[in-house]
């Protein structure tokens, strides 16, 4: 597809493919604006007079495996969080009264796709990305929230949960990806309320097109302006053990390393 062909409907698709298009993923996240439930320190200031004083954004290092691991350290290194148990039996979840855990991960159905293999109608599925503190990397995994599961009638203007303006491909710390300016309507709801994708007034968000990750998002308009995120994706569909998510490790041997042999005198 090139650059003339993308409109805001091929950006909504876009952002529906998440689910499709990967299934581990090692990024750093670095948060504008960020909350308490991020790691960050407490913002000082009233947002909506344009008197928030930003702190030093903090950068988390994340190991994401679909479904539900994940491990998040900060920069230097420091373990923050880490999906326990993840191996452990899900029994109790079948008797729970519910039909959620009879649904099948994204993976393992059919979604109807345009010619370009981007989702137009996400089919019913058990979805959700693993989240930490305010959930702002999960909802930018998979941001469906600003595009919906599926497309809605022509005849009912601002029937979207968001207006997207200015569709076009640009790239990414060397990735390409889909920028749009886009502003929420009266139906969009954040799937994190804490770490919103799209702010009052305009954000410009960017969407990976490879892993259909949201990179980058900026708040453009009144007082959260330059609010958002950044996202650098180091590694994609890597291959990561148990041992990475559990919180006691099984001891394996890294074969990277050097072992030093000692020989008797």
């Amino acid at each position: 597809m090139s650059a003339s062909q993308f409109s805001a409907d091929s950006f909504r698709h876009l952002c529906r493919s998440s689910p499709w298009r990967w299934q581990t993923v090692r990024f750093e996240l670095h948060s504008s604006l960020p909350t308490q439930l991020d790691g960050g320190p407490a913002v000082t200031g009233a947002a909506g007079s344009g008197g928030a004083h930003r702190a030093t954004n903090p950068t988390l290092s994340c190991w994401v495996r679909r479904p539900g691991a994940l491990r998040v350290e900060t920069a230097t290194g420091k373990l923050l969080a880490s999906t326990t148990k993840i191996n452990q039996s899900k029994d109790s979840l079948f008797i729970s009264g519910n039909r959620s855990p009879w649904l099948l991960p994204p993976r393992l159905v059919n979604p109807v796709k345009d010619d370009a293999g981007l989702v137009i109608r996400r089919p019913e599925a058990q979805y959700g990305e693993p989240a930490y503190g305010s959930g702002r990397a999960a909802a930018a995994l998979d941001p469906v929230e600003v595009a919906g599961d599926h497309p809605v009638p022509l005849e009912k203007p601002f029937a979207n949960v968001a207006e997207i303006f200015e569709v076009h491909e640009v790239e990414h710390q060397g990735r390409a990806a889909l920028e749009a300016i886009l502003s929420p309507n009266s139906s969009y709801l954040p799937h994190f309320p804490e770490a919103p994708l799209l702010f009052p007034g305009r954000t410009l968000l960017r969407i990976d097109l490879d892993t259909a990750i949201c990179v980058m998002s900026r708040s453009l308009d009144g007082g959260t302006a330059g609010a958002g995120h950044s996202m650098t994706l180091l590694g994609v569909d890597e291959y990561m053990l148990d041992d990475l998510f559990e919180d006691v490790s099984m001891g394996l041997t890294d074969v990277r390393a050097h072992i030093p042999w000692e020989l008797g005198a």
